[in-house]
């Protein structure tokens, strides 16, 4: 068995993927879950139960994050994808 082949190899690559799906989903959940915690509180103390309150600044806020961070997530997101593809002729020996 080639040693590409075997299943740590496998979980390796899992593992990275998974690295890859946090560094890029984290510039947008991290700052939305504190906006949706510090509007939360707003919404409790003013007891103000509009769901529009809470929706359109996180919405502005995932627009503006990948504003910012769109295209460092692209580039990591392809920058593993050509990995991943250069590694196929090592998996299929």
């Amino acid at each position: 068995m080639n040693s590409a082949a075997s299943p740590d190899y496998f979980i390796g690559v899992a593992q990275q993927a998974l690295w890859v799906l946090a560094l890029c989903a984290s510039p947008i959940l991290i700052p939305t879950l504190v906006a949706g915690i510090i509007l939360g509180m707003v919404q409790a103390a003013t007891s103000i139960n509009e769901a529009t309150l809470s929706f359109v600044p996180k919405l502005i806020l995932i627009g503006f994050c990948l504003i910012l961070f769109g295209s460092a997530m692209l580039g990591l997101l392809g920058d593993f994808t050509r990995d991943m593809f250069a590694r196929i002729p090592d998996v299929v020996r």
